[in-house]
C-alpha cells in the first residue's frame, strides 16, 4: 500500500476512536515473514563476506533474509553499481593496481575533502576489472580470505539475483547532490531500471532509501514503491546544508518533523541510538519515543545498524575481556538488542548477520 493510501487508512481508524497497535498499522506493504519485522541484509551478510558483493547478498538470502541492500553510485558511463562510498579504496584492490595509480585525485563530498579513487572516474568495464577487498579487515579479518574474488556489482545483477531468490530489494541513493553536480544523476536511471524490471509497483518488494530529502521528494513523484527516509543521530541531509535549510535530522524526527518526512515518505530508517541512546559511557537509556512517532505519522520504522562485534554493540551487550586485543571484533550479546528492538515494534533491522536477526526474530514471535 502506498503512503497516501496507508495514511487514509490509518487516518480513518483513528478518527473513529479505534485502538490499534501502532506496530500493526504501519505493516500494510512491506511486512516480513508471516507479518513479522522485515530482516535487512544490510550491504549483503556483510559480517561474513566483503560487503556489496553478489556473495554477499547471496549468503544473506541463505541466511533468511526477506530483502537486501544495495547502496547506489554511478560509474562515468552512466551505470548504477552496488557500493557502499563512490570513493573505493577501501572496498576494492584499486591502490594496488598501477593502470589506475593516475586516477587517485582529491575531491569534495558532501562538504568533505576526500582523496581516493572514485566510481564516477571509471567505466564499468574498467570497475569491473577491480575486485572486492573487505572494509574493516582489523574487525572482520575472516573476511580478508574472499579478498580479490568478487567483482563490483551493477543494480542490474542485484536485481538479477533477487528476482531468481525471490527477495526483495532496498536501493540508497548515495551522495544525490553531488552526483547532480557532476551530471550523473542517480535518479533517472534508478527509475529507469526499476520500470524495466516491473518493479515500480506498489507490491513490488522495493524499497528506496536515502539520506537526502530533495531526491526522495523527486522519486515520491515518480516511483510507486515506498519511500524510505534514513536520518542520524547528529547532522542533517546534505542538500539542506546545500540550500541553506537549517533543520536537522533531529528536527525531521520530531512529531511534526515525521508528519512532514509523511508527505513523501513511507518509512523511516533511523540510526539506531536515535531509538535507545546510548550515554557516554555506552549504555543504554531508556528509549525514545520515536517508534511509536513515527508510527503515529503513519510511517514504518527499519533502524540500522545490527552488526555483532563488540565494536557496535552498547556497553551492556558487550561480551569477552575488555583488556584483550581481541575485545572489538569478538562477538557480543547481539541476540540480546535485537530482542529489545523487536520488542519496540520496530518494522524491521538492518543486520550484517541475518541469521541471527533471522533466528530472534522466530524466537521473538514464536514462529
Amino acid at each position: 500500500m502506498h503512503r497516501r493510501v496507508l495514511a487514509s487508512a490509518v487516518a480513518g481508524v483513528l478518527a473513529l476512536g479505534l485502538a490499534v497497535p501502532a506496530a500493526e498499522a504501519s505493516r500494510t506493504w512491506g511486512s516480513g515473514h508471516r507479518g513479522e519485522p522485515l530482516v535487512i541484509g544490510h550491504r549483503g551478510a556483510s559480517a561474513y563476506r566483503p560487503e556489496h558483493t553478489l556473495a554477499a547478498y547471496q549468503l544473506a538470502i541463505d541466511m533468511g533474509a526477506d530483502y537486501i541492500e544495495p547502496d547506489l553510485v554511478s560509474t562515468k558511463d552512466r551505470v548504477l553499481v552496488a557500493r557502499h562510498e563512490n570513493e573505493i579504496s577501501g572496498t576494492t584492490d584499486v591502490a594496488s593496481r598501477p593502470e589506475f595509480a593516475n586516477r587517485r585525485t582529491t575531491k569534495t563530498i558532501d562538504g568533505t575533502a576526500i582523496t581516493g579513487w572514485f566510481t564516477e572516474d571509471f567505466t564499468l568495464a574498467e570497475l569491473k576489472t577491480l575486485r572486492a577487498i573487505e572494509r574493516i579487515p582489523q574487525l572482520r579479518p575472516l573476511n580478508t580470505a574472499f579478498n580479490g574474488l568478487y567483482q563490483v556489482p551493477t543494480l542490474q545483477e542485484v536485481i538479477d539475483l533477487a528476482k531468481r531468490e525471490d527477495v526483495g530489494i532496498y536501493p540508497e541513493t548515495k551522495h544525490p547532490t553531488y552526483f547532480d553536480s557532476i551530471n550523473l544523476s542517480l535518479e533517472e536511471p534508478l527509475v529507469r531500471t526499476l520500470r524495466a524490471n516491473g518493479l515500480d509497483r506498489p507490491n513490488a518488494d522495493v524499497f528506496v532509501q536515502s539520506f537526502e530529502v530533495s531526491n526522495l521528494q523527486e522519486l515520491s513523484r515518480d516511483l510507486r514503491v515506498p519511500i524510505v527516509q534514513l536520518t542520524s543521530a547528529a547532522g542533517r541531509p546534505y542538500d539542506f546544508t546545500a540550500k541553506g535549510d537549517p533543520r536537522t535530522y533531529a528536527d525531521l524526527t520530531s512529531a511534526s518533523g515525521l508528519r512532514w518526512v509523511s508527505r513523501y515518505a513511507d518509512g523511516l530508517g533511523p540510526e539506531k541510538n536515535q531509538i535507545v541512546p546510548r550515554d557516554a559511557a555506552g549504555k543504554l537509556q531508556a528509549p525514545t519515543s520515536l517508534v511509536n512517532d513515527a508510527h503515529r505519522a503513519g510511517l514504518q520504522v527499519h533502524p540500522y545498524t545490527f552488526r555483532p562485534e563488540n565494536n557496535f554493540l552498547s556497553a551492556d551487550h558487550r561480551e569477552g575481556d575488555p583488556a584483550s586485543p581481541e575485545y572489538p571484533r569478538a562477538r557480543g550479546n547481539q541476540a540480546a538488542e535485537l530482542k529489545l528492538f523487536f520488542k519496540l515494534g520496530v518494522d524491521g533491522v538492518f543486520a550484517d548477520n541475518p541469521d541471527t536477526a533471522v533466528a530472534v526474530r522466530r524466537k521473538v514471535f514464536g514462529r
